[in-house]
């Protein structure tokens, strides 16, 4: 299984659902994203609404207060390391960076619903937003 992660995916799909059912796309209906596991254990993701709202100025230390607030809830980065509990079929992320710095030094667990050699979908049982994340990646091309 492990062998089978290793590389690039694509984000396809990340639905959040509440515990009475309902879901919210915190990115979009057409998200963006990519999410990289390495031979060696490192690994980072990037996620990001699909259509979001520019800048004024190309320097980014010139966002206003509003951009940069927009900006923040549209996006996620991170990276650390990585394992994987085949018997559970979980991914241990080690989070070293994240452009939320809360998540700084905390490890977060996914559990892998289903994994071909094209297609990735796992769930995040726990989401601070509350509820739980399905999420799908297919293989980068």
């Amino acid at each position: 299984m492990k062998e089978q992660l290793i590389g690039a995916w694509t984000l396809v799909s990340i639905d959040n659902i509440m515990p009475d059912g309902s879901k919210r796309q915190f990115y979009g209906t057409n998200p963006k994203g990519v999410q990289i596991f390495d031979a060696s254990g490192r690994w980072a993701q990037m996620q990001v609404r699909a259509g979001r709202a520019k800048f004024k100025s190309l320097d980014r230390l010139e966002a206003t207060a509003e951009e940069a607030k927009v900006a923040m809830q549209d996006t996620l980065a991170q990276f650390g390391s990585w394992s994987l509990d085949e018997a559970s079929k979980t991914i241990i992320l080690r989070i070293e960076g994240s452009l939320v710095p809360n998540a700084e030094g905390t490890e977060g667990k996914r559990v892998i619903t289903s994994l071909t050699a094209d297609e990735f979908k796992y769930i995040n049982p726990v989401v601070a937003a509350g509820g739980k994340n399905e999420v799908v990646y297919r293989r980068a091309k």
